[in-house]
């Protein structure tokens, strides 16, 4: 876990198509970007950002999201999120997360994912069935 430091910064990219509208998620009723696409686009450009630099055997989960869907994507547009680590507090990790399609800003603010051990994390999930 040294090797998360502040500073690390993650992207990841999606074109919008008829797969990840708010139609598509049930979450609205209009063909643009879904709002829950756009969350679990910042959600990859943080877990990205950090995968590589983990220990074997550990991976991280994601446990808080507080972001402003600010503007609507259209289907043929590409939206690109951007993450960066802001604080590390034991395996608690902060990022700031922000999303953009061509024509700028759309979405913005913080995601918390928790650092685990994966095979401790999936005997405990395992358990509850």
């Amino acid at each position: 876990m040294e090797r998360v430091k502040v500073g690390i910064k993650g992207e990841a990219k999606v074109q919008v198509n008829e797969t990840n509208t708010a139609i598509a998620y049930g979450s609205g009723g209009v063909a643009v970007f879904a709002t829950p696409a756009m969350i679990g686009l910042m959600e990859k450009a943080a877990l990205e950002s950090i995968d590589n630099v983990l220990s074997a055997g550990l991976s991280s989960v994601g446990t808080r999201v507080d972001v402003k869907h600010l503007a609507a994507t259209p289907a043929g547009m590409s939206v690109v999120a951007k993450s960066e680590l802001l604080e590390v507090d034991g395996k608690r990790l902060e990022f700031k997360v922000e999303a953009y399609d061509e024509s700028g800003l759309i979405g913005e603010g913080t995601h918390q994912r928790y650092i685990v051990d994966l095979e401790k994390f999936i005997s405990k999930a395992q358990a509850k069935k």
